[in-house]
C-alpha cells in the first residue's frame, strides 16, 4: 500500500484570511482525483516558537489592526525590505529553531505549504540547517502592496494570487523562476455555487423579488456597521439589506432592536457566505482579500469601505483601477455608490469587466500546482548546510544580541500597554546578574 502523501501547511491566525486560505487549498485538494491520498495538516508556525512576542502574535494583531492601527502601519513600513525582514528573521530564529525543528520533525511532511509571510523565513532556514528533506513553496494571500517577507529565496516557488502581485514579487529581488501567478486561493465552494439570485434569496427565506445588498464587517463584526445600516435603510427603504456581523454577537442584538423594515435580515457568524452573495446584487465590505475575492469570484461588483493596515492598500486599487466596484469611505460616499450600481447599466458593465480580471478556480490550479510539486524530488543534502549568518559563531560577538533585542521589544510594548492598554499575555523572565560584576562588588 503506498504511503500517504503529508502536506503540512504552516500559517498564523493573525487574522482569518490565512486560516480559511489554508482550508480552501485542502477542499480543493480533496476535490482532486488523488484527494485521498494525502494527510493534511495545518500549524500556527508562529506561536509555536514559543518567543514571548510571537506566541502572542493573534491577540497582539487584533489590538494592534483596530486600537494601534497607525503603530501596525508603523511596523510594517519599518520591516518592509529584504535585508531588514532577513535579519529581523535571523534573530528570531535564533532562540526559535529547535522549537521548529521539532515542530517540523513531528509533522514528518513531504511538502510545506506557507500561507503566512511572517513563515517564509523559518521553514526556509530550517530546511537547509537541518537537511529537512520537504517541498517547500508560499501561497501568496495578498493582492498588490506585498510586504517583503512573502518573497522567501529559499522556497522552491512562490504563488501570486493577482498579475500586480506577480510584478511585486519580481522586483522584490525573487527569481523569475520562482514566481508563478495561479488565482487567489478562494474557497471552491463559491467557484461550486450555480444558485441564481431567486433560488439563492429562496433558500434564505427573504424577498425574491427586491434588489439585495450584502453587508459585512469580517469575521469579528467592526467598524461603522451600525450607521452604514441605518443610513441606507433611510436612503433606500425599499432595499433589502443582508447584514452579517460576524462573532459580535452584541452588534447583532443592537440591530436587530432597532425598529427596522422586515427586509432587512441580520446574521451573526455565518458559513452559507456564498448563498449570501449569490442572493445579492451587490457586496458591502472591508478591504480584506479574503471576503472581497470571494464576492469577485461570485462575479459580484464590490463597494470597499475602509483598509485595515497598509497592505490592504493596494486591493483598493485593484478594485478601482479595473472598475470592479468602489472605494467608499465615507456613509454618504457608499450610499452614493450602492445607488450606482442599482442602475442596471452600470451593474451589468460591472459585472462584464470581472471575467478578465478574476479567476473562479484559483484554489484548483493552485491544488494542481502543489500535486506536481509533491512529485518533484525534494533538495538533495547539503554535506555542509547553509547557515544563517547570525547562526554562525564566528561572526556573532561575545555577547549575542538576541536577548537584548527581545527585551527592548517587550519593554516597549509593556509601555504601550501601560499607556494604552495593551493587554499582551507573557512572563518576562529578569535578567541574570553579571558574575563579574557580583565579584566586583557593583
Amino acid at each position: 500500500m503506498t504511503q500517504r502523501k503529508r502536506i503540512l501547511f504552516a500559517i498564523s491566525d493573525t487574522g482569518g484570511g490565512h486560516r480559511s486560505g489554508a482550508e480552501a487549498l485542502q477542499a480543493a485538494l480533496k476535490l482532486h482525483a488523488l484527494g485521498d491520498s494525502f494527510e493534511y495538516s495545518t500549524i500556527d508556525l508562529i506561536t509555536a516558537t514559543g518567543l514571548p512576542l510571537l506566541r502572542s502574535a493573534p491577540g497582539l494583531y487584533d489590538q494592534l489592526s483596530t486600537r494601534w492601527l497607525p503603530l501596525f502601519d508603523l511596523l510594517y513600513q519599518l520591516t518592509n525590505g529584504r535585508r531588514r525582514i532577513d535579519t529581523l528573521a535571523q534573530i528570531a530564529y535564533v532562540s526559535a529553531q529547535r522549537s521548529i525543528r521539532r515542530t517540523l520533525e513531528s509533522y514528518k511532511p513531504d511538502i510545506v505549504v506557507s500561507v503566512h509571510p511572517l513563515t517564509n523565513r523559518f521553514i526556509g532556514h530550517s530546511r537547509i540547517a537541518y537537511n529537512m528533506q520537504f517541498r517547500f513553496i508560499t501561497v501568496v494571500t495578498d493582492l498588490v502592496s506585498l510586504h517583503t517577507a512573502w518573497g522567501d529565496l529559499d522556497a522552491d516557488l512562490c504563488i501570486a494570487p493577482t498579475h500586480e502581485g506577480h510584478d511585486v514579487l519580481l522586483a522584490q529581488g525573487m527569481p523569475a523562476d520562482k514566481v508563478v501567478y495561479a488565482g487567489f486561493p478562494g474557497h471552491p465552494k463559491f467557484t461550486a455555487c450555480t444558485l441564481s439570485e431567486a433560488a439563492a434569496r429562496t433558500a434564505l427565506g427573504v424577498d425574491v423579488h427586491r434588489a439585495t445588498v450584502l453587508l459585512t464587517a469580517g469575521g469579528v463584526g467592526s467598524g461603522r456597521l451600525k450607521e452604514l445600516v441605518i443610513a441606507l435603510h433611510s436612503a433606500y427603504p425599499e432595499l433589502q439589506l443582508l447584514v452579517v456581523t460576524g462573532r459580535n454577537a452584541a452588534l447583532r442584538t443592537e440591530l436587530q432592536r432597532i425598529d427596522l423594515a422586515r427586509h432587512v435580515h441580520v446574521y451573526g457568524f455565518v458559513d452559507n457566505m456564498e448563498v449570501l452573495m449569490a442572493a445579492s446584487d451587490t457586496v458591502v465590505t472591508k478591504a480584506g482579500p479574503g471576503t472581497l475575492m470571494e464576492a469577485l469570484v461570485m462575479r459580484r461588483p464590490v463597494i470597499i469601505t475602509e483598509a485595515v493596515g497598509m497592505q490592504e492598500h493596494g486591493n483598493i486599487d485593484f478594485v478601482v483601477n479595473r472598475g470592479l466596484g468602489a472605494y467608499a469611505p465615507a456613509v454618504a460616499q457608499i450610499i452614493e455608490a450602492v445607488g450606482s450600481l442599482m442602475d442596471p447599466a452600470v451593474h451589468a458593465d460591472t459585472i462584464a469587466r470581472l471575467g478578465d480580471s478574476v479567476p473562479r478556480d484559483g484554489a484548483s490550479r493552485i491544488a494542481d500546482i502543489i500535486i506536481d510539486q509533491l512529485h518533484v524530488s525534494p533538495p538533495l543534502p547539503i554535506k555542509k548546510p547553509r547557515m544563517p549568518a547570525i547562526l554562525n559563531r564566528r561572526h556573532e560577538p561575545k555577547e549575542a544580541p538576541t536577548r537584548r533585542v527581545l527585551n527592548l521589544s517587550m519593554s516597549l510594548l509593556e509601555r504601550l500597554r501601560e499607556h494604552g492598554g495593551l493587554t499582551i499575555n507573557w512572563r518576562r523572565r529578569p535578567r541574570k546578574k553579571n558574575r563579574r560584576a557580583n565579584r566586583n562588588g557593583e
